[in-house]
């Protein structure tokens, strides 16, 4: 590993070498996560209040773990579809000689004109939204068995300007 990040940092020096991919990376880490608990917040609140007749804040056991499920399969399954686009142009850059010479952002752009619009919104998504929504789920089945087990409580965000006494 040594020998190869000095090589790497030799070919192409230390910023281009070790972070050219990281614009792309955020252009798909930012939109997914913030999908992801936007999505997953929303969606447990719904499906507490329409399907239970509660409010999250008083689920317990199997309701609160059901929603849980529900609320991740359903925040992950939006979260790959909104960074879908970003992740199969990342996948195919990665590979040798994808999109030709130059800057890491031109080359994205000449992948995404040779895929088209709709084929890079679309190819592989339905395995995609599986796993991401399984994957999705399960993590935020572990967060709140975590949450339980250590009593802890989900940190809400209020606007300043209403009153909190």
């Amino acid at each position: 590993m040594i020998s190869g990040a000095a090589k790497l940092a030799a070919t192409d020096g230390i910023l281009k070498g070790f972070y050219s991919g990281f614009g792309p990376i955020l252009l798909k880490q930012i939109p997914y996560t913030m999908a992801k608990f936007a999505v997953q917040g929303e969606a447990a609140e719904v499906i507490s209040a329409k399907v239970l007749n509660k409010p999250v804040s008083e689920l317990k056991g199997a309701s609160k773990l059901g929603v849980s499920l529900g609320s991740g399969v359903i925040a992950g399954v939006c979260a790959a579809i909104i960074s879908h686009p970003a992740d199969t142009l990342l996948s195919k850059v990665n590979k040798a000689g994808a999109g030709g010479e130059g800057p890491i952002l031109t080359r994205l752009g000449r992948i995404a004109n040779e895929i088209g619009f709709y084929k890079l919104c679309t190819a592989g998504l339905g395995a995609r939204c599986v796993m991401i929504g399984t994957l999705t789920a399960g993590q935020f089945l572990l967060f709140d068995i975590v949450m339980d087990i250590t009593g802890a409580q989900k940190f809400h965000f209020h606007n300043p300007a209403d009153d909190h006494h």
